[in-house]
């Protein structure tokens, strides 16, 4: 949809439609000039969804405490963190206010791993079956778009290979895979799951190709369902 606009003195008046500009000056003829400007409503809607995404990253917050049930001291993080230590003695609760993130039991955000949603956790050691308290965290991006990924049986992109679009549930029932070892993430955030039916130990992957899940600490670790960080989880 185009715009047209009417000189008027100093001011300008817009209008939808093709731009006409008229103009007079004393002992000359008239003339009119008409322009034609087209926009484009995907590229439109792509920009205010950046702008969008931007802005919630940047709202991202979440609230550490040192003891059970939000007691203790306290501290606030909007970005990654790759050590708490050097806020907090240690860390029993936390409130998503914002975002989301993800939460490791080791400092440089080794160890296992947790997802976290907007909520309250005050006891997340007995919610989650965590053997020990929050040691880093880092921030997930919200990401508006479409979602790709490629799953490979073996290492090294290797083995059977599939391309995903979804969230799939089980791996073995819907591609015949007992085990995932690499993989290639295109496009958005996604989380894999240790059992079937988004269960048990997890594993964040943002994109970027994972050639051995074995030497990225998950060690022992099978991959049997994954997960899109979709939007409505912020």
């Amino acid at each position: 949809m185009g715009f047209h606009g009417m000189l008027l003195g100093q001011g300008v008046f817009l209008q939808r439609g093709p731009l006409v500009v008229r103009y007079k000056k004393e002992g000359f003829q008239q003339v009119d000039k008409q322009f034609s400007f087209k926009s484009s409503t995907s590229t439109i809607n792509n920009i205010t969804a950046k702008m969008t995404s931007k802005s919630m990253n940047m709202m991202s917050k979440i609230i550490f405490y040192e003891e059970r049930n939000f007691q203790g001291r306290s501290y606030e993080c909007m970005s990654d963190c790759p050590d708490m230590s050097s806020y907090l003695n240690r860390c029993h609760s936390c409130r998503v206010e914002r975002g989301c993130f993800i939460v490791y039991d080791r400092s440089n955000f080794m160890g296992n791993q947790y997802f976290m949603r907007r909520g309250e956790y005050a006891d997340y050691m007995n919610m989650m079956g965590m053997s020990d308290c929050i040691r880093s965290c880092r921030m997930i991006p919200m990401h508006r778009g479409s979602f790709r990924m490629r799953i490979y049986e073996r290492e090294n992109f290797d083995g059977k290979m599939h391309e995903l679009m979804e969230d799939c549930d089980n791996v073995m029932e819907r591609f015949g895979m007992s085990n995932v070892m690499s993989c290639n993430v295109l496009e958005g955030h996604w989380m894999m799951y240790e059992q079937p039916q988004f269960r048990g130990r997890m594993m964040y992957m943002k994109p970027g190709e994972y050639r051995n899940f074995m030497i990225m600490g998950r060690s022992g670790m099978r991959v049997m369902s994954m997960r899109r960080i979709m939007d409505s989880c912020y």
